[in-house]
């Protein structure tokens, strides 16, 4: 089964994605992601110029050693651009293998350990009423678990509020949007949200909320603490994870779970904070942590100390993510839940996919392979359009974390 042609394609239908696409001298093809948003011809030109042409003649077989071919061959090892080409390459031999055996991705990495995946959607306002307006909207959809973000009294616009009613899409043409940001206003409003989310919609409902990286460690804790009564799902990214240590303080100020990881490439980036029970939900996903085959070595360190998945899945990665993620999902033993952002009808009309929802629940599907293809000639109609993602400013001017 060697690989006797690779192909990079690059398109836009909604926003802009890279996919890989092999095909082995046998004629079975397999697709994988490299979207990396804001980044993507970054990604591509890594591919098409330095791993595509290694890949010709390879057996595709030859998974993990081809992981650690392209992993350690390269000696400049690590970061979200190698990571996302890796993982393109990776998730593509898996959907060539499971397709050549004639069986659905999942079934190769161990069967299924649940019925369905559990998925969380993403309620937004610009304010807390249209914020509860969209959060029921999703409850009304089947949805058991949700995020909820919502604009800041005070503050022009914020992180994870979107223009429509199921998704957002942060990264906008041409030049960067810069916000301004008052973490004051934010820490004073947040609990005030939660507050009324229980009280209108009751505690069984999951519910999860995503503080982006933009708060200190202390100021974290102080906000874990608040919303301890309101038993969130978990809080996501609550301080930029790069030090490490400093979750060790968010944990001894409060029990509201936290979950941190989707800017994460390898199982070192994950490990201080599995081993040292700072985290409870680990977000790497299939593209930007090197595929399938590492993004489950990563799962079953976890798995040992009692932390599970969440793995990132908002509209910055296609539906070729999704659906190898949702094979990942329903296989690992230690799976939490899956983000969910539906794609825009352009993006589902140039990626056909076999997933499915239902009930706030999503499978894979039973088609032999991963069960998502690219029609090709449909994505040609859609070009490469630059987009940035926005770059945020306190009050007084300073650059502060997206």
């Amino acid at each position: 089964m060697k690989i006797v042609d690779a192909k990079v394609i690059v398109c836009s239908p909604g926003r802009n994605f890279v996919t890989l696409k092999l095909v082995t001298e046998d004629g079975v093809s397999g697709l994988g992601d490299a979207t990396l948003n804001g980044r993507e011809l970054a990604v591509a030109s890594y591919l098409s110029n330095h791993l595509v042409p290694l890949l010709i003649g390879r057996d595709a077989r030859r998974i993990e050693d081809t992981w650690h071919y392209f992993y350690k061959g390269a000696y400049w090892r690590r970061g979200p651009v190698t990571m996302s080409a890796i993982a393109a390459i990776d998730t593509a031999l898996w959907d060539i293998r499971a397709k050549s055996l004639n069986v659905p991705l999942y079934q190769l990495l161990g069967g299924a350990s649940r019925d369905a995946v559990l998925v969380y959607g993403h309620a937004s306002g610009a304010d807390m009423e249209k914020t509860l307006g969209s959060f029921g909207h999703f409850l009304n959809l089947g949805y058991k678990a949700v995020r909820a973000q919502s604009g800041i009294p005070g503050l022009a616009s914020a992180y994870g509020v979107g223009q429509g009613e199921m998704a957002y899409e942060p990264a906008e043409k041409h030049a960067p949007p810069e916000n301004l940001w008052s973490t004051e206003h934010y820490l004073r409003f947040v609990p005030q949200l939660f507050a009324r989310l229980r009280n209108e919609f009751g505690p069984e409902i999951h519910v999860l909320h995503d503080a982006h990286h933009r708060l200190t460690p202390i100021e974290a804790a102080r906000l874990g603490k608040d919303l301890e009564p309101f038993r969130l799902f978990w809080l996501e990214d609550p301080t930029p994870a790069e030090l490490q240590s400093a979750l060790r303080l968010i944990r001894q100020h409060t029990t509201t779970p936290l979950a941190i990881g989707e800017v994460f490439n390898t199982i070192f980036d994950c490990q201080q904070l599995i081993e040292e029970h700072l985290v409870d939900f680990i977000r790497t996903t299939v593209v930007h942590a090197g595929g399938i085959t590492h993004l489950r070595k990563i799962a079953h360190l976890a798995e040992i100390y009692q932390v599970r998945t969440g793995s990132h899945g908002a509209t910055d990665l296609s539906p070729v993510s999704m659906g190898a993620a949702l094979h990942f999902d329903l296989s690992v033993n230690n799976f939490g839940i899956q983000e969910y952002m539906p794609h825009t009808p352009e993006t589902d009309r140039v990626f056909p996919h076999a997933y499915s929802f239902q009930d706030g629940l999503m499978h894979p599907g039973e088609v032999a392979g991963m069960g998502v293809d690219i029609d090709e000639q449909l994505a040609s109609q859609y070009p490469y359009v630059p987009a940035y993602l926005p770059i945020n400013r306190k009050l007084d001017g300073t650059i502060h974390s997206w």
